[in-house]
């Protein structure tokens, strides 16, 4: 897996949210720690029904999460 372009505040959002581990948010949003540990790392770029549960589950909004960088 190569880098991905788009970036996240994942890792920010779960230590304002408690300090969430990776793993509790995997299991809110129904994929495994590995994929939450990929996404935070911009390894993996998450399908869009993925992004959206991510920011549901911190109840931000969609760009507040993730972004696209060139």
């Amino acid at each position: 897996m190569g880098k991905s372009n788009v970036r996240n505040t994942i890792r920010r959002l779960r230590f304002d949210h408690d300090e969430m581990t990776q793993k509790q948010l995997a299991e809110i949003v129904g994929v495994t720690r590995q994929t939450i540990v990929a996404i935070e790392n911009a390894k993996y770029a998450p399908s869009l029904e993925l992004a959206f549960l991510i920011a549901l589950a911190f109840d931000t909004p969609l760009q507040d999460v993730f972004s696209y960088e060139l």
